[in-house]
């Protein structure tokens, strides 16, 4: 089974239509070609380093709640375990 991860689009695609994206506080560069009306601000599905689909801030929300649930982590929960700290960081809401 494949799984694409909700992510939004924090930089302008630039000339080969590849845009920066925060995937749970983490920033990868993926191919927008497949979804050319994507813009800045938008969240998108991200399989195989390419934005697959546009979907509602809602939607990403419901699905990164979800993948956290399984036990998927936001950047921030990670870097204060690593910390050593007690208490996982607040992870902001997208």
């Amino acid at each position: 089974m494949c799984l694409a991860i909700p992510a939004r689009i924090v930089s302008e695609p630039n000339e080969i239509e590849m845009a920066e994206v925060d995937i749970l506080g983490v920033k990868r560069h993926v191919s927008l070609m497949m979804t050319p009306d994507a813009k800045l601000g938008d969240h998108v599905l991200v399989h195989a380093g390419f934005a697959i689909q546009v979907v509602d801030e809602e939607f990403a929300a419901e699905s990164l709640e979800m993948l956290g649930r399984m036990g998927i982590k936001h950047a921030d929960e990670l870097d204060a375990e690593l910390d050593g700290s007690d208490e996982a960081a607040e992870v902001p809401a997208s």
